[in-house]
C-alpha cells in the first residue's frame, strides 16, 4: 500500500518588494498546485462576467474595497476548483484575523488546515529599495518613498496580527528573503522539508519539481 500523498496548503506573505508574488509561483509549481492571488481571482471574475464578478466591478467602480465576505466568496469558490484539491499557494488572503476566522471554517468544513505558513522576512530598507527600483525600471512616478513607506506601514499593521495566530498554531516557517531568485527558493523548500513537505518530483501528483 502506497503512502498518501502529503498535502501542500501554503500562505505566503511578504512585505511589498518582498518576492513573495514570484516565489509563491514557483512553490506552487513545485508541488503541483495552483497558485491562488486575490488580485488574480478579482480579475478573473470581472473579466469572465460572473455574477461575483459583477459584484466586484460594481464595488471597484464606486471606488469602495471589496468586503471581507465577498472577497472570503470568491476565494472560496476558487479553492473548491479541482485543481486546488491537492493543495494551494494562498497569497494576499487572508488579510485579517476575521479573514483568518473564515478561512479556517471553510477549511474545516472540508477536514483541512494550512499546513505551512512561508514568511519572507525582508529588512524595512531592502524593501523600499527594492520598489523603488521597480518604480524606476517601470516609469511609475506615483511610487514616491513616502507611497511605498505608507504601504509598508499598512502591512505591518494587519499582517502583524495574522502572523501571531499562525506562529501560535506553530506552522510559521520565517524565511530570509535577501538573497538571489534560487538561494530564496532553497531556503523556502528547506523549511517545508524540515516540516515533512518534500517538493513533489516526476509522478508525484504530476509536478515537476
Amino acid at each position: 500500500m502506497t503512502a498518501p500523498v502529503p498535502s501542500a496548503r501554503f500562505l505566503i506573505v511578504g512585505p511589498q518588494g518582498s518576492g513573495k508574488g514570484t516565489q509563491g509561483v514557483l512553490v506552487a509549481e513545485a508541488f503541483g498546485v495552483p497558485q491562488v492571488a486575490t488580485g488574480d481571482i478579482f480579475r478573473e471574475n470581472v473579466k469572465g462576467g460572473t455574477e461575483l464578478g459583477k459584484k466586484v466591478q460594481a464595488i471597484i467602480e464606486a471606488g469602495d474595497l471589496v468586503s471581507d465576505e465577498l472577497t472570503s466568496e470568491l476565494v472560496r469558490d476558487r479553492l473548491e476548483q479541482p485543481d486546488a484539491a491537492g493543495g494551494f499557494v494562498l497569497d494576499g488572503y487572508p488579510r485579517n484575523r476575521g479573514q483568518v476566522d473564515d478561512l479556517d471554517a471553510f477549511l474545516a468544513s472540508r477536514g483541512e488546515a494550512l499546513d505551512a505558513v512561508i514568511e519572507l522576512s525582508v529588512p524595512r530598507e531592502e524593501s523600499i529599495a527594492r520598489l523603488r527600483q521597480r518604480a524606476l525600471d517601470q516609469g511609475r512616478t506615483d511610487d514616491t518613498e513616502e507611497v511605498i513607506a505608507n504601504r509598508l506601514a499598512i502591512y505591518e499593521r494587519e499582517t502583524a496580527p495574522i502572523l501571531e495566530v499562525y506562529r501560535e498554531r506553530g506552522i510559521v516557517d520565517e524565511v530570509d528573503g535577501v538573497g538571489t531568485l534560487e538561494e530564496v527558493t532553497e531556503r523556502i523548500f528547506e523549511a517545508l522539508a524540515a516540516r515533512g513537505l518534500s517538493v513533489r518530483h516526476n509522478g508525484g501528483n504530476g509536478a515537476a519539481a
